[in-house]
């Protein structure tokens, strides 16, 4: 059994932790040849240490100094790198079999569509590589001829649910009806609407079931991470948007669902855990161990499944309307979420306005074309420069 050689773009957030701690366990399967991430310097520095990469990434010069000098104390060789650029050569020049494309935000698209172009199987973690360019990232995976493996539990899920090879063949005579996204309803889901117009970005923050960054804390509360799910999914699975559903699902033990024509449905459940979705996408086919404790169902009081409440998650109805318009709407969806959340985040902006700003946003902004990653990239800075006015204005 050969080595795989491992990227892992994002390494110091929740993913690429979980990543590596997958990867520990099995030094016989995987090694680390890249590791990458912004701030973090001395968390990455520890990881270098530990597992030795040839190439890791900062974002900038003073940062790529910081690490230069703690790999020194620690006798590290890792080449320092740094900036936008860089996150391609750690995809392009490290000799990797695979990449964990986990940086959040649109910050990762450029070097998961180097990963997809260069034929790595990729394991997508940034779902915005698809909400943003989805048409362009699927072409470049046919192109390179590599695999692309989601992480995202939904999606891990919906993958491991489907017949062989769906995804690349999505053939009505296997018989798939709809494809069904669970959701926690995230810390909120039970709150008075009342109660929503004082929350904090720390309230926000506290989910019930995962353990995440800020970020995507946020967007599960507001249910734009469904949201942003259901144009994954359209672009990883080939259904039409009208078949793909979502339902809250409190208990996060049933982590998709797909339907099919016999009336049969298939489920996969398992903990709340990433190293589940990461290790099934690190060894596939085969499975190994994750770490993860088994799932003991006789200890469950019940699985509930409800019909989101549009009210009460606006950005869920606004992440649908972009998915329907197409072209470069998700993009402005994405641009315009990043920057509502970092301002609410900063305290800059009151939790209900999120929805509001992004609105706004969206409907400033024509539907174009995203025919060319240069036109995304635009109409990306297009969205944050508009989205951050609406903000300056209210």
């Amino acid at each position: 059994m050969s080595v795989k050689q491992v990227a892992i773009l994002g390494s110091t957030g929740s993913i690429g932790v979980n990543t590596l701690d997958v990867i520990r366990a099995h030094p016989d399967r995987f090694s680390v040849v890249a590791l990458t991430a912004g701030k973090q310097i001395e968390r990455l520095a520890d990881q270098c240490a530990e597992f030795k990469p040839r190439i890791a990434v900062v974002s900038d010069a003073d940062g790529a100094a910081k690490l230069n000098k703690l790999l020194l104390e620690k006798q590290i060789k890792t080449q320092v790198l740094y900036g936008a650029d860089a996150l391609t050569t750690a995809v392009t020049e490290s000799n990797c079999d695979m990449v964990m494309a986990a940086i959040v935000g649109a910050a990762g698209l450029v070097p998961s569509l180097a990963a997809a172009k260069a034929g790595k199987r990729v394991l997508l973690a940034n779902k915005e590589a698809l909400v943003m360019s989805g048409n362009l990232f699927m072409q470049a995976m046919r192109q390179g001829g590599g695999e692309l493996l989601p992480i995202d539990s939904e999606h891990n899920a919906i993958f491991q649910c489907l017949p062989n090879q769906f995804s690349k063949n999505p053939n009505p005579s296997l018989g798939v009806e709809e494809l069904w996204l669970t959701a926690s309803g995230g810390p909120f889901r039970d709150t008075s609407l009342d109660q929503l117009a004082s929350i904090t970005p720390a309230q926000a923050c506290a989910h019930p079931n995962w353990v995440m960054g800020r970020k995507i804390s946020v967007d599960s509360a507001t249910m734009m991470n469904k949201g942003l799910e259901v144009i994954e999914a359209f672009w990883l699975f080939g259904l039409p948007l009208e078949k793909i559903k979502v339902l809250i699902h409190p208990q996060s033990v049933v982590h998709s669902m797909v339907r099919y024509r016999d009336g049969s449905v298939l489920a996969q459940l398992g903990q709340p855990d990433m190293r589940t979705p990461i290790a099934y996408g690190l060894a596939w086919p085969e499975r190994i161990d994750a770490g993860v404790p088994s799932l003991d169902l006789a200890q469950l009081a019940a699985l509930s499944f409800t019909e989101p409440d549009l009210a009460r998650f606006p950005c869920l109805s606004l992440a649908f309307a972009a998915a329907h318009a197409g072209g470069t709407a998700p993009a402005v969806l994405n641009a315009a979420n990043e920057v509502v959340v970092a301002a609410f985040l900063d305290e800059g902006l009151p939790y209900l306005q999120i929805p509001v700003v992004v609105e706004k946003t969206l409907n400033a902004i024509p539907v174009a074309s995203a025919d060319s990653l240069e036109v995304i990239l635009e109409i990306d800075a297009l969205a944050r420069k508009i989205a951050k006015e609406f903000i300056c204005k209210r």
